[in-house]
């Protein structure tokens, strides 16, 4: 299969027609470059706060409402594309008010198949900023998504610095990482985390970005990133864990040709196991035992 993962810019939009041209102009990319799956970042749905004026996409609680409100509307988009371009869709995060969930949002993204079928993932840890600033809540639980491409999990951004995550989406081939990082730093944090979790699950991780300024947020004003697709460095694959990535800070699509024959060779006979091995940890999780030497 071809996998598209973005480095997506975030814009000041004018219309719901400017935002649905925008979006069926990147999935009409990813689909005429062959793409089977198209992956977009987390939070790149704010850019919809713009669409109620810049007063509103500046305010962080005012922001979440306004984007709320038209996640149906863009939902129904997303499995519009999905369908008329024969490819899975990881539509870029937003935050949702779920009543079932409490009184705050999360930070939902949703996966769209060809089918029309379309399934969702919640964030699962949160940021300082986000649970100290912009009280964003932890979501519903991790969940595995049995598709024509795959077994496929999803990380979003924070959650995949986290190894017990991954481990709980240890089935999954493909693990998702939509992403949303202002600094440098944080992209290589996610980034890290990314290629870590494809090193002990044996599977292929998918980044994705946002790039570039959106000065009238002060939640996603600042935003570095790219696109990446990496693999566990044994048979079959690169020796750098990196299939294809991007060029920092620049908007569009990395596209890369995966074969998950290799993932299933990989964890029944690679140079290394770390998926099969993980149980070989079990009580060493305590604190080390400490001693003196000096």
């Amino acid at each position: 299969m071809k996998i598209a993962t973005a480095a997506y810019p975030l814009d000041m939009l004018g219309s719901w027609a400017e935002y649905a041209a925008k979006l069926s102009g990147w999935v009409a990319d990813a689909a005429a470059q062959g793409a089977d799956l198209a992956v977009f970042p987390e939070y790149g749905a704010m850019e919809l706060a713009t669409l109620r004026g810049p007063e509103v996409a500046g305010d962080l609680e005012r922001s979440l409402h306004a984007v709320d409100a038209v996640m149906g509307d863009v939902a129904d988009l997303h499995a519009e594309l999905a369908t008329r371009h024969g490819l899975h869709i990881l539509g870029a995060s937003g935050p949702v008010f779920d009543p079932a969930l409490g009184a705050r949002p999360v930070n939902r993204a949703t996966l769209y198949a060809p089918t029309g079928a379309r399934a969702h993932q919640d964030k699962q840890i949160m940021t300082r900023f986000e649970r100290e600033e912009w009280h964003v809540a932890p979501g519903g639980p991790l969940r595995l998504f049995d598709t024509a491409l795959g077994t496929i999990g999803i990380l979003i951004c924070y959650d995949s610095e986290f190894p017990l995550l991954g481990r709980a989406l240890c089935e999954a081939e493909l693990l998702l990482v939509p992403s949303c990082t202002e600094a440098l730093t944080g992209y290589w944090r996610v980034r890290i985390g990314a290629m870590a979790r494809a090193l002990e699950a044996q599977c292929i991780s998918v980044m994705a970005s946002t790039v570039g300024a959106a000065a009238w947020s002060p939640a996603i004003d600042t935003n570095t990133g790219m696109g990446g697709i990496f693999c566990p460095p044994d048979t079959g694959f690169p020796a750098t864990g990196v299939i294809a990535e991007g060029v920092l800070n620049r908007p569009g699509w990395t596209v890369a040709e995966v074969d998950l024959a290799r993932v299933a060779h990989v964890r029944a006979d690679g140079v290394v196991l770390n998926r099969r091995h993980w149980a070989d940890q079990a009580g060493r999780d305590g604190a080390a035992t400490i001693e003196r030497l000096r």
